[in-house]
C-alpha cells in the first residue's frame, strides 16, 4: 500500500493509507490526475470551491480532519483509499 511518500508510477492502483492531511491530499491529487481532471473540473463536479480542493491536495489540515484523525489514532485504525471498480 502507498503512503504519501510513495510514487504513483510504481503501481497506480495500489491503495493509499491515510495517516495525515498530507497523505489524504496526495491520494486525492493522484486519483484526480489519474481521472484526467483539473482541480477546477473536479471542484465543479463535486460542488466545491477550487481553492478548497487545492488546500486539500496540499495537505492543509482542517479542524474537522484533525479531529477525525485524532479519533482514528486513538482507536488504532486508519483509512485506506482504493480505486472503486464501479
Amino acid at each position: 500500500m502507498k503512503t504519501s511518500s510513495d510514487t504513483s508510477a510504481a503501481n497506480p492502483d495500489a491503495p493509499f493509507r491515510i495517516y495525515t492531511a498530507g497523505s489524504l491530499g496526495a491520494a486525492v491529487k493522484h486519483y484526480r490526475q489519474q481521472a484526467g481532471l483539473s482541480q477546477a473540473a473536479l471542484a465543479e463536479r463535486s460542488g466545491l470551491n477550487r481553492t478548497y480542493l487545492s488546500d486539500l491536495e496540499r495537505g492543509k489540515e482542517t479542524e474537522q480532519l484533525r479531529r477525525l484523525l485524532r479519533v482514528l489514532r486513538h482507536l488504532r485504525v486508519r483509512i485506506t483509499l482504493q480505486k472503486a471498480d464501479w
